[in-house]
């Protein structure tokens, strides 16, 4: 909204002819998203706790962290708020990806938000049925992954882009479809089996963002794409915008979800960050990097599916306790040290992601 009104202006007042750059208006989406996280988090939080929408702790889980029972829960509605009204503030939205992008984070926000509401009024875990829970979310991954394959201004909107190798293309063809479902179901499911001690999920989120805002600013910038051999894309580059809201609202959030957290993003947050990232890969034809960006989210998943299937199987455990952050909190490592060093190993993965660009 503000984009289009501000661009407008260059054709009498030259200086603001900058607003049609996305490099210009990412850096003002990491501020907006920053400041509005931020400045709103405290009223945010005081709202939170006078509604008792408070965390219940399992009696399961790792004793130290029963001292957070009655943190505030629900934060993500701050994080999606200020990614998604800064997006709207600074992105060219007659682009059909903005609103693609637009829809997931915010549906699978709300699927998130109802989860929560009922976790947290009949104060217990049981919020949303499994089979609800997945089946609301694959309704809409599905939705948007058939606008997708059907999408005109993507000639490749069947294909699999692999990474370290010079435009290697994969049609798939119809299963293309199914194929986004998984990905972008199981990258919001992945962010919230991760957010499991404080700042650990948006942290790593954080990361991801600033390695796509790179990464898909490359993908839809045709000279660019040229230069390294990539993928190009067109007017996906807007996206970019979203992926500097992204970095700017965790930050701000980062601040107060911190060890100690003073709030936790909930449901709402997870399955909403995880959402959007996942349509941003699917969008951009960056699955497979997701899943070295993302490398921490990936192992947190598996690690959980080892221990359940473990567990039937043979009755053992592999883990002390999945997701595998609460395996190195039993083993002794404090939970500060724990989020830093998962943190690091996340900054590699990303770092690498990055090195695709150049090892073709």
């Amino acid at each position: 909204m503000l984009y289009q009104f501000l661009y407008g202006l260059h054709e009498y007042y030259f200086p603001f002819n900058v607003f049609r750059y996305i490099t210009f208006r990412t850096a003002l989406a990491v501020l907006t998203a920053a400041l509005l996280t931020f400045l709103f988090a405290p009223p945010v939080i005081a709202w939170l706790k006078r509604l008792s929408l408070t965390q219940q702790i399992r009696e399961d889980g790792p004793s130290s962290h029963l001292t957070k029972e009655g943190t505030p829960t629900m934060g993500g509605i701050l994080i999606l708020g200020s990614v998604l009204l800064t997006a709207l503030l600074w992105m060219d939205l007659k682009n059909p990806y903005v609103w693609i992008i637009i829809i997931a984070t915010g549906g699978f926000g709300l699927i998130g938000f109802v989860d929560d509401y009922l976790k947290v009024t009949r104060r217990n875990h049981k919020g949303l049925r499994a089979c609800y829970k997945f089946g609301l979310q694959i309704v809409l991954a599905l939705a948007l992954s058939i606008f997708l394959y059907k999408n005109p201004i993507d000639p490749h909107s069947t294909e699999l882009n692999v990474p370290f190798f010079k435009q290697l293309l994969i049609n798939l063809g119809i299963f293309y479809i199914p194929f986004a479902v998984f990905v972008i179901v199981g990258a919001s499911n992945a962010v919230n089996l991760t957010d499991g001690i404080d700042g650990l999920a948006i942290g790593l989120v954080a990361i991801a963002a600033l390695a796509n805002a790179v990464l898909v600013y490359i993908t839809g910038h045709i000279k660019l794409a040229q230069y390294l051999q990539v993928l190009y894309l067109p007017k996906t580059g807007e996206l970019t915008i979203f992926c500097g809201a992204l970095f700017g609202a965790s930050l701000g959030f980062l601040w107060y979800n911190a060890y100690p957290a003073e709030v936790f993003m909930g449901d709402v947050g997870s399955l909403g960050l995880g959402g959007a990232l996942g349509a941003l890969a699917v969008i951009t034809k960056h699955e497979i990097v997701l899943a070295i960006v993302g490398g921490i989210f990936v192992v947190e998943t598996i690690s959980v599916i080892l221990q359940v299937a473990s567990f039937k199987l043979t009755g053992k455990r592999i883990f002390r306790m999945a997701p595998i952050h609460h395996h190195f909190e039993i083993k002794g490592w404090a939970e500060p040290k724990t989020v830093v060093r998962f943190w690091i190993v996340g900054i590699l993965l990303a770092l690498l992601s990055l090195s695709t660009l150049k090892l073709r």
